[in-house]
């Protein structure tokens, strides 16, 4: 006899049942992975200390392993996918600023289809939009424009740290963390 049941569907599959859709009830989900959902935001909340802000799922992974090996957890899952723009920045830092838990926050993108410089923008207009965030920030982009939004990111002023390399950003926020 079955007392109690969870069921996880990809919502990627839900057109195919749509009467599966109506039985969802978002009371029992986890509400900052529902609003993320509502903002086209793909957020899986963790249990660690450092937020995570990256596009593609694959180097989400990385990145995650990449904290673990600074000494730190990964708080949540956030892809910001291939539109990394100042709202969606902004978006994915008060969705990661919502876990009390959280102290650093590590931006991993890889600037294949979005242009570096114009995430590092959006990183800067996001930040100067919410006001002073009161954690560190370390920004890590790569590819298109990469030099341009390293630049950008050192000139900006803000309480935001750049680095180049992967190994140097688990420095960062092993240095932070500490």
């Amino acid at each position: 006899m079955a007392v109690d049941a969870k069921v996880t569907l990809d919502d990627n599959a839900l057109y195919r049942h749509k009467d599966y859709a109506e039985m969802r009830d978002i009371r029992e989900e986890n509400p900052v992975e529902v609003e993320a959902r509502k903002v086209g935001l793909n957020y899986v909340d963790l249990d660690g200390n450092v937020g995570c802000m990256v596009n593609g799922a694959g180097l989400a992974m990385a990145t995650m392993d990449l904290i673990k090996q600074a000494g730190g957890e990964p708080a949540n899952f956030l892809d910001v996918g291939g539109t990394a723009d100042a709202k969606r920045v902004e978006e994915a830092f008060r969705l990661i600023l919502k876990d009390d838990n959280v102290k650093a926050i590590l931006i991993n993108i890889f600037g294949g289809i979005v242009r570096c410089d114009r995430v590092a923008q959006g990183v800067v207009d996001a930040y100067k939009n919410m006001g002073n965030i009161k954690i560190p920030i370390i920004v890590r982009l790569q590819g298109t424009n990469a030099d341009i939004a390293k630049e950008l990111i050192d000139n900006s002023g803000l309480d935001v740290q750049s680095a180049v390399e992967f190994q140097e950003a688990a420095d960062k926020v092993q240095a932070v963390l500490a």
